[in-house]
């Protein structure tokens, strides 16, 4: 435990068995307590090779997508104590070494959230092999995402984020999509609730293993989050009950 506090790794995998070894073994000696994956239905071997690596386990008995899958890693690390939760793709994409530096901000009492962001270092994402459509894409987002949430964010498409279990108590996350608009919708919820966030820069690589989305599913999924922020404007001003930022019950 780092101060006191248990720092749990949170893997939503889905046929990760080539790339889950080295994720969990990038991680930084000694800076977690306890690693999660929770497996959807994958058709390879990713529980067999986390089983073996001796992570904690646990399976879904159908698949229930890229956002369902984290509301179990969420629902499950807070049962089991977590006092910092952090997001983590097991296909590599996202360097695990960045881990200690990214839960400093929410150990010193400084942020709530902290996010990776893989467009803060000047050409990052363009040498760790971003596409193009996606570079411009999640720029386009995230200069959407501030103006509109009032945030300095630099990536707000991230995979790698940490978050404080106040912030994940607080957050309706069990309302949130269960497909690939999850993290962005919490990002919305931490903004409504006023949560602290920070941003380190990390690396990434898209390589031939890591998972990604076609561009017209990317366009979708862009056209989902416009609407998202629309009704999280008209909720703020009292004009429409936006579902997603209502506590609950």
């Amino acid at each position: 435990m780092k101060g006191g506090k248990k720092i749990t790794v949170v893997m939503p995998a889905y046929n990760a068995e080539k790339t889950l070894e080295k994720t969990y073994k990038d991680i930084p000696k000694g800076c977690i307590d306890e690693a999660i994956l929770v497996d959807d239905v994958s058709r390879d071997a990713t529980v067999k090779v986390a089983k073996k690596l001796g992570l904690t386990v646990i399976r879904h008995e159908r698949n229930k997508g890229y956002g369902g899958n984290q509301k179990t890693c969420y629902t499950e690390a807070l049962k089991r104590g977590a006092d910092v939760v952090v997001l983590l793709h097991p296909d590599y994409q996202f360097d695990p070494k960045a881990i200690p530096a990214l839960i400093k901000p929410i150990l010193d009492g400084k942020a709530d959230v902290a996010y990776g962001s893989r467009m803060m270092a000047k050409g990052s994402a363009k040498k760790g092999g971003m596409p193009l459509y996606k570079r411009i894409g999640n720029r386009m987002l995230t200069a959407y995402f501030n103006i509109m949430l009032g945030t300095k964010l630099t990536d707000a498409a991230t995979g790698l984020i940490a978050y404080s279990r106040k912030a994940l108590e607080t957050i309706p996350y069990q309302k949130n999509s269960n497909g690939f608009t999850f993290d962005e919708e919490a990002i919305i919820q931490c903004r409504y609730f006023r949560f602290r966030m920070a941003e380190i820069p990390i690396i990434t690589r898209y390589e031939k293993e890591s998972s990604t989305i076609s561009l017209k599913k990317s366009i979708k999924y862009g056209m989902t989050l416009f609407w998202r922020i629309i009704m999280y404007k008209l909720h703020k001003w009292g004009i429409r009950k936006f579902y997603l930022l209502e506590r609950n019950p």
